[in-house]
């Protein structure tokens, strides 16, 4: 079996994938455009593992995620692929939404229609999961106040 990740090469798409292959005998085809936040370095203990294969590419490739899709036939996705760091999008916010927004539709397009000719066992067993890595802050308990500027 094959799972995609997108983002893979990111900081919690790293952290997922080399866990997934350490914990998983799944082939993992991770997908990542290696912009600022992509780091191959975060992946070098994989080098040479055959259920890792790296693929630098966009999300927003529909050709590209199209043929990966046909060659790989993943039975799930695990997007993580954003652009982040709320201080970049003020400076530059056309990046977030070529990539958060059109990027992620072209995505999930290519994978409507990759579903979509799946045959039916295969249709109900197939998971798309979207994870917003935009913005991590920590965890808050119950009654903690919400993080702010000063907090």
């Amino acid at each position: 079996m094959t799972i995609f990740v997108t983002g893979g090469a990111g900081f919690i798409g790293s952290n997922f994938v080399l866990d997934w292959v350490g914990a998983s005998d799944e082939i993992v085809v991770n997908i990542d455009k290696l912009t600022y936040a992509g780091n191959p370095e975060n992946l070098k203990t994989l080098a040479g593992t055959a259920r890792h294969i790296f693929m630098q590419a966009d999300i927003g490739d529909s050709a590209v995620i199209s043929a990966l899709l046909e060659e790989h036939a993943p039975r799930a996705i695990i997007h993580l692929a954003a652009e982040s760091h709320v201080d970049r999008s003020i400076h530059g916010p056309a990046a977030f939404i070529d990539t958060n927004i059109v990027g992620t539709f072209r995505l999930l397009e290519a994978v409507r229609t990759y579903w979509n000719e799946l045959a039916e066992d295969r249709k109900q067993d197939f998971r798309f999961l979207h994870v917003s890595t935009d913005e991590v802050y920590g965890s808050l308990e119950k009654a903690d106040r919400p993080f702010a500027e000063t907090n």
